[in-house]
Protein backbone atom coordinates (compact mmCIF):
# COMPACT_ATOMS: atom_id res chain seq x y z
CA UNK A 1 0.00 0.00 0.00
CA UNK A 2 1.34 3.51 -0.83
CA UNK A 3 0.18 7.10 1.03
CA UNK A 4 -2.25 7.69 -2.28
CA UNK A 5 -4.11 4.67 -0.99
CA UNK A 6 -4.48 5.06 2.34
CA UNK A 7 -5.58 8.47 1.38
CA UNK A 8 -8.24 7.22 -0.66
CA UNK A 9 -9.15 4.79 1.97
CA UNK A 10 -9.57 7.37 4.23
CA UNK A 11 -12.27 9.08 1.70
CA UNK A 12 -13.93 6.39 1.15
CA UNK A 13 -14.78 5.83 5.04
CA UNK A 14 -15.47 9.40 5.88
CA UNK A 15 -17.90 9.90 2.32
CA UNK A 16 -20.03 6.59 2.71
CA UNK A 17 -19.92 5.72 -0.83
CA UNK A 18 -18.02 5.15 -3.26
CA UNK A 19 -19.47 8.00 -5.64
CA UNK A 20 -19.19 10.50 -3.27
CA UNK A 21 -15.69 9.47 -2.46
CA UNK A 22 -14.66 10.05 -6.06
CA UNK A 23 -16.63 12.79 -6.79
CA UNK A 24 -14.71 14.42 -3.67
CA UNK A 25 -11.35 13.07 -4.68
CA UNK A 26 -12.01 13.95 -8.28
CA UNK A 27 -10.90 10.56 -9.49
CA UNK A 28 -13.06 8.17 -11.42
CA UNK A 29 -15.01 5.48 -9.58
CA UNK A 30 -13.96 2.56 -11.39
CA UNK A 31 -10.37 3.66 -10.56
CA UNK A 32 -11.29 4.02 -6.83
CA UNK A 33 -12.62 0.80 -6.82
CA UNK A 34 -9.70 -1.15 -8.39
CA UNK A 35 -7.45 0.70 -5.90
CA UNK A 36 -9.86 -0.72 -3.49
CA UNK A 37 -9.93 -4.08 -4.25
CA UNK A 38 -5.91 -4.25 -4.74
CA UNK A 39 -6.01 -2.84 -0.69
CA UNK A 40 -8.28 -6.09 -0.08
CA UNK A 41 -6.01 -8.61 -1.80
CA UNK A 42 -2.99 -7.29 -0.42
CA UNK A 43 -4.63 -7.65 3.04
CA UNK A 44 -5.96 -10.63 2.68
CA UNK A 45 -9.62 -9.15 4.14
CA UNK A 46 -12.47 -7.59 3.33
CA UNK A 47 -12.63 -3.62 4.09
CA UNK A 48 -16.36 -2.58 2.90
CA UNK A 49 -19.88 -3.54 3.27
CA UNK A 50 -21.71 -2.91 0.04
CA UNK A 51 -25.20 -2.25 -0.44
CA UNK A 52 -27.17 0.05 -2.31
CA UNK A 53 -27.41 2.66 0.66
CA UNK A 54 -23.56 2.86 0.19
CA UNK A 55 -20.59 0.90 2.17
CA UNK A 56 -19.66 0.43 5.96
CA UNK A 57 -16.79 -0.96 7.79
CA UNK A 58 -15.65 -4.24 8.43
CA UNK A 59 -13.54 -4.71 11.79
CA UNK A 60 -10.62 -5.05 9.53
CA UNK A 61 -12.15 -1.54 7.59
CA UNK A 62 -12.24 0.37 11.31
CA UNK A 63 -8.25 -1.07 12.17
CA UNK A 64 -7.14 0.66 8.57
CA UNK A 65 -9.10 3.64 9.09
CA UNK A 66 -7.58 4.52 12.80
CA UNK A 67 -3.89 3.47 11.71
CA UNK A 68 -4.33 5.11 8.06
CA UNK A 69 -5.30 8.70 10.20
CA UNK A 70 -1.76 8.17 12.17
CA UNK A 71 0.33 7.54 9.36
CA UNK A 72 -1.84 10.39 6.82
CA UNK A 73 -1.01 13.29 9.81
CA UNK A 74 2.61 12.10 10.93
CA UNK A 75 3.20 12.08 7.33
CA UNK A 76 2.19 15.60 7.01
CA UNK A 77 3.70 16.54 10.04
CA UNK A 78 7.04 15.34 8.39
CA UNK A 79 6.12 17.74 5.35
CA UNK A 80 5.52 20.64 7.69
CA UNK A 81 8.98 20.53 8.99
CA UNK A 82 11.07 19.94 5.91
CA UNK A 83 9.10 22.82 4.46
CA UNK A 84 9.57 25.30 7.57
CA UNK A 85 6.08 25.83 7.60
CA UNK A 86 5.90 27.96 11.00
CA UNK A 87 5.40 31.63 9.70
CA UNK A 88 3.57 30.24 6.41
CA UNK A 89 1.34 27.49 7.40
CA UNK A 90 -0.31 25.26 5.00
CA UNK A 91 -3.20 22.18 4.70
CA UNK A 92 -6.21 21.02 5.16
CA UNK A 93 -7.83 21.46 9.07
CA UNK A 94 -10.98 20.00 9.76
CA UNK A 95 -13.24 21.37 13.05
CA UNK A 96 -16.20 20.39 14.53
CA UNK A 97 -18.48 23.01 15.67
CA UNK A 98 -22.35 22.49 17.59
CA UNK A 99 -24.56 24.00 16.12
CA UNK A 100 -25.66 26.45 18.40
CA UNK A 101 -22.12 28.05 18.54
CA UNK A 102 -21.39 27.37 14.26
CA UNK A 103 -24.36 30.23 14.19
CA UNK A 104 -21.90 32.62 16.17
CA UNK A 105 -18.39 31.22 15.28
CA UNK A 106 -18.17 30.01 11.77
CA UNK A 107 -18.21 33.16 9.40
CA UNK A 108 -16.30 35.21 11.61
CA UNK A 109 -13.49 32.52 11.89
CA UNK A 110 -13.10 31.12 8.47
CA UNK A 111 -12.84 35.03 7.29
CA UNK A 112 -10.05 35.40 10.44
CA UNK A 113 -8.16 32.16 8.95
CA UNK A 114 -8.54 32.93 5.53
CA UNK A 115 -6.87 36.48 5.77
CA UNK A 116 -3.86 35.29 8.63
CA UNK A 117 -3.11 32.36 6.99
CA UNK A 118 -4.28 32.22 3.14
CA UNK A 119 -2.45 28.87 2.59
CA UNK A 120 -5.15 26.99 4.68
CA UNK A 121 -8.09 24.76 4.08
CA UNK A 122 -10.31 25.22 6.75
CA UNK A 123 -13.38 22.56 6.78
CA UNK A 124 -15.95 23.23 9.11
CA UNK A 125 -18.22 20.44 10.19
CA UNK A 126 -21.12 21.34 12.52
CA UNK A 127 -23.60 18.84 14.67
CA UNK A 128 -25.22 18.39 18.05
CA UNK A 129 -22.54 18.64 20.38
CA UNK A 130 -22.58 14.49 20.75
CA UNK A 131 -21.70 13.98 17.49
CA UNK A 132 -18.93 17.14 17.39
CA UNK A 133 -17.54 15.00 20.68
CA UNK A 134 -17.66 11.78 18.32
CA UNK A 135 -16.16 13.35 15.48
CA UNK A 136 -12.67 14.42 17.99
CA UNK A 137 -12.50 10.96 19.29
CA UNK A 138 -12.39 9.00 16.27
CA UNK A 139 -10.57 11.71 14.38
CA UNK A 140 -12.58 12.94 11.86
CA UNK A 141 -11.61 16.14 12.75
CA UNK A 142 -8.31 17.55 13.76
CA UNK A 143 -10.15 20.38 16.49
CA UNK A 144 -13.53 20.67 18.19
CA UNK A 145 -15.49 23.21 20.29
CA UNK A 146 -17.00 21.25 23.10
CA UNK A 147 -20.03 22.03 25.33
CA UNK A 148 -17.59 20.31 28.82
CA UNK A 149 -14.83 18.68 28.72
CA UNK A 150 -14.40 15.17 27.74
CA UNK A 151 -13.92 12.43 30.21
CA UNK A 152 -11.67 10.50 28.04
CA UNK A 153 -7.84 10.11 27.90
CA UNK A 154 -6.03 11.63 25.37
CA UNK A 155 -7.95 14.36 24.71
CA UNK A 156 -6.48 17.67 26.04
CA UNK A 157 -9.50 20.62 26.20
CA UNK A 158 -9.01 24.63 26.95
CA UNK A 159 -11.61 26.23 29.02
CA UNK A 160 -12.19 29.50 26.92
CA UNK A 161 -15.68 30.77 28.01
CA UNK A 162 -18.55 30.35 30.10
CA UNK A 163 -22.18 31.02 28.91
CA UNK A 164 -25.03 32.04 30.89
CA UNK A 165 -28.34 29.75 30.70
CA UNK A 166 -31.70 31.76 31.42
CA UNK A 167 -35.17 31.04 31.51
CA UNK A 168 -37.39 32.37 28.93
CA UNK A 169 -41.79 32.42 28.75
CA UNK A 170 -44.08 33.36 27.04
CA UNK A 171 -44.92 37.71 27.64
CA UNK A 172 -48.58 36.88 28.40
CA UNK A 173 -48.99 34.69 31.74
CA UNK A 174 -47.22 34.61 35.34
CA UNK A 175 -44.34 32.47 36.51
CA UNK A 176 -46.04 30.39 39.11
CA UNK A 177 -43.69 31.07 41.58
CA UNK A 178 -42.28 34.84 42.20
CA UNK A 179 -38.51 35.72 41.62
CA UNK A 180 -36.44 34.38 44.49
CA UNK A 181 -34.53 37.90 44.66
CA UNK A 182 -34.74 41.21 44.19
CA UNK A 183 -33.16 41.61 41.04
CA UNK A 184 -35.46 39.51 39.36
CA UNK A 185 -33.56 35.88 39.26
CA UNK A 186 -35.61 32.93 39.72
CA UNK A 187 -34.41 29.99 41.78
CA UNK A 188 -33.60 26.81 39.53
CA UNK A 189 -35.58 24.52 41.84
CA UNK A 190 -38.61 26.63 41.06
CA UNK A 191 -38.27 26.43 37.15
CA UNK A 192 -38.18 22.75 37.20
CA UNK A 193 -41.36 22.98 38.48
CA UNK A 194 -42.95 24.97 34.97
CA UNK A 195 -43.69 23.35 32.09
CA UNK A 196 -40.60 22.83 30.61
CA UNK A 197 -40.03 22.82 26.87
CA UNK A 198 -36.13 21.54 26.51
CA UNK A 199 -34.09 19.66 23.66
CA UNK A 200 -34.16 15.88 24.07
CA UNK A 201 -31.85 13.16 26.27
CA UNK A 202 -28.41 13.56 24.54
CA UNK A 203 -28.08 17.19 23.82
CA UNK A 204 -25.44 18.80 25.80
CA UNK A 205 -27.99 21.55 26.94
CA UNK A 206 -30.44 19.04 28.33
CA UNK A 207 -27.05 17.11 29.81
CA UNK A 208 -25.95 20.42 31.31
CA UNK A 209 -29.32 20.75 32.89
CA UNK A 210 -30.05 17.24 33.92
CA UNK A 211 -26.24 17.16 35.59
CA UNK A 212 -27.18 20.50 37.69
CA UNK A 213 -30.60 18.88 38.80
CA UNK A 214 -28.68 15.84 39.86
CA UNK A 215 -26.46 18.17 41.92
CA UNK A 216 -29.48 19.71 43.38
CA UNK A 217 -31.15 15.90 44.10
CA UNK A 218 -33.95 17.46 41.75
CA UNK A 219 -35.94 15.33 38.59
CA UNK A 220 -35.91 17.37 35.30
CA UNK A 221 -38.89 16.38 33.44
CA UNK A 222 -40.32 17.70 30.03
CA UNK A 223 -43.93 18.32 28.59
CA UNK A 224 -41.97 18.87 25.19
CA UNK A 225 -38.78 17.65 23.68
CA UNK A 226 -37.74 19.88 20.36
CA UNK A 227 -34.38 19.41 18.68
CA UNK A 228 -34.36 23.03 17.49
CA UNK A 229 -33.98 26.12 19.48
CA UNK A 230 -35.85 28.41 16.90
CA UNK A 231 -38.84 25.89 17.38
CA UNK A 232 -38.55 25.86 21.14
CA UNK A 233 -38.93 29.61 21.10
CA UNK A 234 -42.01 29.62 18.73
CA UNK A 235 -43.48 27.45 21.29
CA UNK A 236 -42.75 29.18 24.40
CA UNK A 237 -44.41 32.29 22.37
CA UNK A 238 -47.31 30.37 21.95
CA UNK A 239 -47.68 29.94 25.39
CA UNK A 240 -47.10 26.24 25.60
CA UNK A 241 -44.18 26.32 28.26
CA UNK A 242 -40.92 27.72 29.10
CA UNK A 243 -37.93 26.85 28.49
CA UNK A 244 -33.97 27.19 29.52
CA UNK A 245 -31.86 28.32 26.46
CA UNK A 246 -28.39 30.24 26.61
CA UNK A 247 -28.52 33.81 26.88
CA UNK A 248 -27.66 34.45 23.22
CA UNK A 249 -30.47 32.54 21.44
CA UNK A 250 -33.30 34.83 22.66
CA UNK A 251 -31.65 38.15 22.93
CA UNK A 252 -33.60 39.32 19.78
CA UNK A 253 -36.21 37.87 20.47
CA UNK A 254 -36.05 39.48 24.10
CA UNK A 255 -35.46 42.91 22.77
CA UNK A 256 -38.12 42.41 20.36
CA UNK A 257 -40.47 41.82 23.29
CA UNK A 258 -41.83 38.20 22.12
CA UNK A 259 -39.78 36.37 25.00
CA UNK A 260 -39.14 37.73 28.24
CA UNK A 261 -36.38 36.26 30.69
CA UNK A 262 -35.06 35.73 33.94
CA UNK A 263 -31.48 34.71 35.29
CA UNK A 264 -30.96 31.72 37.30
CA UNK A 265 -30.06 32.28 41.42
CA UNK A 266 -29.58 29.50 43.71
CA UNK A 267 -27.33 28.51 41.65
CA UNK A 268 -26.64 30.55 38.75
CA UNK A 269 -26.29 28.10 35.74
CA UNK A 270 -23.60 28.14 33.34
CA UNK A 271 -22.47 25.95 30.73
CA UNK A 272 -18.54 26.65 29.82
CA UNK A 273 -17.07 25.79 26.18
CA UNK A 274 -14.09 24.15 25.39
CA UNK A 275 -11.37 23.89 22.45
CA UNK A 276 -9.90 20.27 22.34
CA UNK A 277 -7.67 18.39 20.25
CA UNK A 278 -6.50 14.75 20.39
CA UNK A 279 -2.71 14.50 22.17
CA UNK A 280 -2.94 10.98 20.17
CA UNK A 281 -2.57 12.79 16.65
CA UNK A 282 0.50 15.04 16.01
CA UNK A 283 -0.91 18.68 15.57
CA UNK A 284 0.63 19.99 12.42
CA UNK A 285 1.88 24.08 12.32
CA UNK A 286 -1.64 24.02 10.06
CA UNK A 287 -3.75 22.49 12.65
CA UNK A 288 -2.11 24.63 15.32
CA UNK A 289 -2.15 27.74 13.36
CA UNK A 290 -6.31 27.22 13.29
CA UNK A 291 -6.35 26.39 17.02
CA UNK A 292 -4.47 29.32 17.70
CA UNK A 293 -6.97 31.66 15.72
CA UNK A 294 -10.00 29.68 16.87
CA UNK A 295 -9.26 30.72 20.76
CA UNK A 296 -8.76 34.27 19.43
CA UNK A 297 -12.08 34.07 17.89
CA UNK A 298 -13.73 33.07 20.75
CA UNK A 299 -12.60 35.50 22.90
CA UNK A 300 -13.17 38.56 21.05
CA UNK A 301 -16.65 37.51 20.03
CA UNK A 302 -17.43 37.33 23.53
CA UNK A 303 -15.34 40.52 24.89
CA UNK A 304 -16.80 42.60 21.93
CA UNK A 305 -20.52 41.91 22.86
CA UNK A 306 -20.88 40.19 19.58
CA UNK A 307 -21.77 36.79 21.82
CA UNK A 308 -24.12 38.05 24.62
CA UNK A 309 -23.76 36.45 27.45
CA UNK A 310 -20.43 34.62 28.18
CA UNK A 311 -17.70 35.74 30.14
CA UNK A 312 -14.00 34.70 29.07
CA UNK A 313 -11.58 32.73 30.87
CA UNK A 314 -8.01 33.32 31.51
CA UNK A 315 -6.00 30.33 29.76
CA UNK A 316 -6.72 27.23 30.84
CA UNK A 317 -4.97 23.93 29.64
CA UNK A 318 -6.32 20.66 30.95
CA UNK A 319 -4.95 17.20 30.16
CA UNK A 320 -7.74 14.57 30.33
Amino acid sequence: MDIRQLRYFVAIAEQGSMTRAASFLHVAQPALSLHLRNMEEELGAALLYRSSRGVSLTEAGHILLRNARVIINQLALVEDEIRGQESDPAGEVRLGLPGTISQILAVPLITAAHKRFPKIKLQVSDAMSGFVLSWIREGTVDLAVLYGKDESHGIRTQKLIEEELQLLGPTKGEFEGQPASADGSVRFADALELPLILPSKGHGLRDQLIRTADMLDLDLNTTIDVDSYSNIKRLVEEGLGFSILPKNAIAAEVADGRLRCHSFCEPPVRRSVYLAHSLERPMTNAVKAIHSVTRDTLRKLARDGSWVGVEVIEDQDQRL
